[in-house]
């Protein structure tokens, strides 16, 4: 197991103004933009709407049918590039790649390929895939490193089978209770979705992995905002990911009849829904800062035109790096929730359902991430991340750092989201030089 002081000491090189080189064959060490291209076309083709195109986005919601099948592509993609892959019990795939050293902890790196409805093609597939290109360039440049190589195709990264968001990297870091695989969806025990990817609930605690157990982890991955694209910048630079808190609100009403109930006796918990959703962006905006707030899923019943609505569902998304600050937040919501009951004459009850905590970037591989960018050629700019990440889980592990790529028009989950190919291509390739840095601790300064 390394100690941050090793770490830090092994990316610690002095610098003088001007670009930076790299040694030997790295130099010449490129992930194949063709390759990248062609395979996250492929991967469209999984969850794609019937008759519909590459633009037409993508639904691969994990644990489904297009989810299942485009895992198989890139296992398939894996054992023709030598990598045999293998599915933890949490369902994550993971490939390795060896090192001279193999006693030394492996570099890790990936992201994920499940969408959520009506998403996009670039959201975790392009880290996937670029993942796996960076260990095809550095075998075709003769690279070898000293650290062994480990690539992660995440299962279950978007918050949308379960409510819960980063589920296969959480478990890896040992967020799991025995609970948890009991969670219905869609008819569904969360532990018997986790068979149909090839994982094992009933090994779960196996999937967990110590501190110290990767020498850093990396993810490539687009911005999802505008900030890259609107300043021009090919490379983003993570300084950390928010928190993500959500919270379930269950308002209780009378259902009665449309037409027979006068307005003054009604308790419609569909009113009270909505003054809610007003009252969480009120909230929210009130105060300076980057916080959101969101209420994105709404569910009435019994949801028919003559019925005035007895029962409200309401999914409350907060996000911000500060937890006090989240915690302040919902802590307002509530109050403001029990006087829109008392003034609707319904019952509202909110729970936090889950909490991904926040995750600082190291310093250290934040800038050999900038280090990277610069002997390639391209600019870089620090910036958060509004969205989560499974690299919030490898945090708690050890050493973490996120490269952004711009995303045009800073749309995402939606078939709208895109990326140049010429910005996957560079993104990847900062990856791949990224890793090399990190394995091998030195630079050329000239």
């Amino acid at each position: 197991m390394f100690t941050r002081r090793e770490f830090v000491t092994a990316l610690t090189v002095p610098l003088v103004a001007g670009a930076v080189r790299l040694r030997g064959a790295a130099a010449d060490a490129r992930v194949d933009p063709a390759a990248l291209r062609r395979r996250i076309e492929e991967l469209s083709v999984f969850g794609r709407p019937a008759g519909g195109s590459f633009a037409d986005g993508v639904s691969r919601v994990s644990y489904s049918q297009a989810d299942i099948q485009g895992r198989a592509y890139l296992m398939r993609l894996m054992r023709g590039a030598g990598i045999e892959p293998a599915i933890d019990p949490a369902g994550n795939i993971f490939g390795r790649h060896p090192g001279s050293q193999p006693d030394l902890p492996p570099i890790l790196f990936g992201s994920h390929i499940d969408s959520v409805p009506s998403g996009g093609n670039f959201d975790g597939d392009l880290g996937s895939l670029a993942a796996l290109g960076a260990i095809e360039a550095c075998a075709a440049a003769g690279v070898r490193t000293r650290h062994p190589l480990e690539m992660v195709v995440w299962a279950h990264e978007e918050g949308v089978a379960f409510n819960r968001g980063l589920a296969g990297s959480r478990i890896v870091a040992g967020d799991i209770q025995p609970a948890d695989l009991d969670q219905v969806w869609n008819g569904v025990r969360r532990a018997d979705a986790i068979r149909t990817i090839g994982g094992d609930p009933d090994r779960i605690t196996a999937a967990r992995r110590d501190k110290g157990s990767h020498h850093c982890y990396l993810e490539l991955h687009i911005e999802q905002g505008g900030t890259l694209e609107k300043s021009g910048t090919p490379v983003g630079v993570v300084e950390g990911i928010v928190c993500v808190e959500r919270h379930e609100a269950v308002i209780t009403g009378f259902a009665n009849h449309a037409g027979t109930t006068p307005m003054d006796q009604r308790q419609d918990a569909m009113i009270a829904a909505a003054q809610l959703t007003l009252a969480v962006r009120d909230i929210v905006t009130a105060s300076p800062g980057r916080q959101v707030g969101t209420v994105g899923q709404i569910e009435i019943a019994p949801n028919a035109p003559n019925v005035v609505p007895g029962l409200a569902k309401l999914v409350i998304e907060l996000r911000d790096l500060s937890t006090d600050k989240l915690t302040d937040l919902g802590e307002r919501i509530r109050a403001r929730a029990a006087d829109i009951a008392s003034a609707t004459r319904t019952q509202v009850e909110i729970r936090r359902v889950s909490r991904n905590p926040p995750a600082v970037a190291t310093p250290e591989v934040q800038s050999a991430i900038e280090r990277a960018s610069s002997a390639l050629g391209l600019a870089s700019a620090r910036l958060p991340s509004g969205a989560g990440h499974d690299a919030q889980s490898m945090a708690q592990l050890g050493p973490m750092g996120m490269i952004f790529v711009p995303s045009i028009g800073g749309v995402s989950h939606s078939p709208k989201e895109l990326t140049s190919w010429q910005d996957c291509a560079q993104g990847a390739n900062v990856l791949l030089q990224t890793i090399l840095l990190v394995d091998r601790g030195e630079l050329d300064a000239v």
